[in-house]
């Protein structure tokens, strides 16, 4: 490992290997547009000069609110290089949240993406203390523009910012990343240049690609494990390509053709359930090989010794004739596809790998740099485990079964909160929260989250992660939440996939298809397929753990509703607060 590597090298690392290396590209008026390394580090090093004249010290905060872009990595590099801490914020989150990391934090100068977020830190600047400075990326009539700070930098040296950087060491913070977290206040998560670079090198060692291959992002890069990825993008030397926006990534797979990517599984989950969207919308003997291959693909198994030669022969029959034109949907040149942030269907990987996906589930959390474990090409896969530990990292379980986390990527602590630090890391090791267990002594699985577990009044255990991933794989649930903490039974919020249930009412109740969403879903009918879909579900688990009477909600989660975290995980204290009168009437009706 490379102890001396700070994470704003990496730029000037490229220009070194990969001279003609474009580092970025982004779309620009409907066209593609690279940027070279050198253009990238100059434009770095112009802001850098314009925070130093704005008066920047080593050490200072400095926010960053934008969704992905070139210019958010320019603003990162640019204030890391002179020794400042980048705090990179959500977009979306609550003014209380960015109330309170603001003052924390306590942040003077803040870089923000459009005139929506200007306004909205402006509208708060009477509650946040420390704030002087708001620059808008967007150029906007009567909002200051970040080229204002260029401007200003035009009279600082190079021999000044020289100076600067070279004072910036790899133990020397890099980052603040506030978790959002399911329940309480925001925790800032102190990530040194050395902590992040250790992780860097550990997913370099896993990742199949080379220097002049091409990525596509599309997750907000403020998020731990997508800004890694693209650290590790530059340290191999792969171009990042930057996704318009989610709603055209499917547009920009085709375009940019990449060789690698990330994705959390409520991205998964849409690009399967489109897929299956086309196969409902076939007939005939279409319809029925499209059933098959599917069939053939969720029985897959990425072992090969573990599949038959019969089975062998009908996935082969299976890809030509159906599944290999899903990896060719996805520009046909993939060599990875990370899933992080949270749980994956078992189905929906195997139906993936089965098409040649190469999908790989890995672990990790914002403490840890993120990442912990992965499944990978070197070493195999094995549907429903989260791989194995990577480079430099240690893993053990606890008594209770709680995972364990020790080596150079684990963070320095919560900021300004030696109480919470101090729960979290005991003995060097990192306390995550999460249940594990071992499958063939070395590939870890999740469980569940150790405060998500809860007993019904029998005294018995429920784990709500294995029954809302089991839940999941019907093709007519979008969401679940399993509940009955205290109760005489578990049930289950339920979120039904319209969209599939207007397609079965088509030739199984086509009188109530027409009716609005909301009372659509509340009839006998839908309710019935539900409970069926549910009963599937409930012969994998114990009696105690299967769900009785699931309430159905017509509402998606959502960010918006303040029911997800940004990461796209429940918020359970927030939902269950929200559907209260639901949960009270079905547990009061049968106490």
């Amino acid at each position: 490992m490379d102890e001396n590597l700070r994470l704003f090298d990496l730029a000037f690392r490229q220009v070194e290997l990969f001279p003609n290396l474009d580092i970025f590209s982004h779309k620009i008026d409907g066209a593609w547009k690279p940027i070279k390394t050198e253009q990238f580090l100059a434009a770095v090093n112009a802001l850098s000069k314009g925070l130093i004249a704005l008066g920047v010290k080593p050490n200072e905060k400095v926010g960053l609110i934008a969704d992905s872009s070139v210019e958010w990595h320019i603003v990162d590099f640019a204030i890391q290089q002179i020794g400042g801490v980048t705090v990179a914020i959500y977009p979306n989150i609550t003014d209380a949240d960015y109330q309170f990391i603001f003052n924390d934090a306590e942040i003077k100068l803040c870089i923000v993406s459009n005139k929506s977020l200007y306004n909205r830190i402006m509208g708060l600047q009477d509650s946040i203390y420390t704030l002087k400075y708001v620059f808008c990326m967007e150029k906007v009539e009567g909002i200051r523009h970040w080229d204002e700070i260029n401007a200003l930098g035009t009279e600082v040296s190079n021999e000044q910012l020289s100076l600067l950087r070279d004072q910036v060491k790899a133990e020397d913070l890099a980052t603040l990343i506030y978790t959002s977290g399911t329940t309480g206040k925001p925790k800032g998560v102190m990530l040194t240049h050395r902590n992040i670079m250790a992780n860097v090198e550990a997913a370099r060692e896993i990742t199949p690609c080379q220097a002049y291959d091409r990525s596509l992002t599309f997750l907000p890069p403020c998020h731990a494990y997508e800004r890694m990825v693209i650290y590790t993008y530059l340290y191999i030397g792969i171009t990042t390509h930057i996704a318009e926006s989610l709603d055209k990534i499917g547009q920009n797979i085709k375009e940019v053709q990449p060789h690698i990517m990330t994705a959390v599984p409520r991205i998964l989950e849409k690009v399967y359930e489109k897929i299956m969207k086309a196969g409902l919308d076939l007939s005939g003997t279409k319809r029925k090989i499209f059933d098959w291959a599917v069939s053939v693909a969720e029985e897959y198994d990425p072992n090969p010794e573990n599949r038959s030669f019969l089975y062998n022969i009908k996935l082969s029959i299976a890809k030509k004739l159906v599944l290999d034109k899903w990896y060719e949907a996805l520009g046909g040149h993939l060599k990875t596809v990370a899933s992080g942030s949270a749980s994956l269907q078992a189905k929906l990987a195997r139906v993936l790998l089965a098409a040649g996906v190469p999908l790989f589930e890995g672990y990790g959390m914002t403490e840890a740099s993120p990442l912990i474990s992965v499944n990978h090409y070197l070493k195999g896969t094995r549907v429903g485990t989260v791989g194995l530990a990577v480079k430099y990292v240690e893993i053990k379980l606890a008594e209770d079964g709680e995972i364990l986390v020790k080596g150079p990527n684990v963070m320095q602590g919560y900021y300004k909160n030696k109480e919470e630090t101090d729960k979290t890391i005991i003995d060097g090791w990192l306390h995550t929260g999460d249940i594990g267990v071992w499958e063939e002594e070395r590939f870890l699985k999740i469980i569940d989250r150790k405060k998500e577990m809860f007993k019904i009044s029998g005294g018995k255990y429920v784990i709500p992660q294995p029954i809302e991933k089991k839940l999941l794989e019907s093709n007519y649930i979008e969401q679940a939440m399993v509940i009955g903490d205290g109760q005489k039974f578990a049930s289950a919020y339920i979120v039904p996939n319209y969209a599939h249930l207007i397609d079965w009412s088509k030739t199984e109740a086509p009188e109530i298809r027409d009716l609005p969403k909301e009372q659509f879903l509340k009839q006998e009918k839908i309710v019935r397929k539900i409970n069926k879909e549910v009963q599937l579900a409930n012969k994998h688990f114990g009696n105690w753990e299967q769900i009785k009477k699931p309430i159905i909600l017509s509402n998606e989660f959502t960010i918006e509703e303040g029911e997800l975290t940004p990461t796209l995980k429940m918020k359970r204290k927030v939902i269950l607060e929200k559907y209260k009168r639901e949960f009270e009437a079905l547990y009061h009706t049968e106490a």
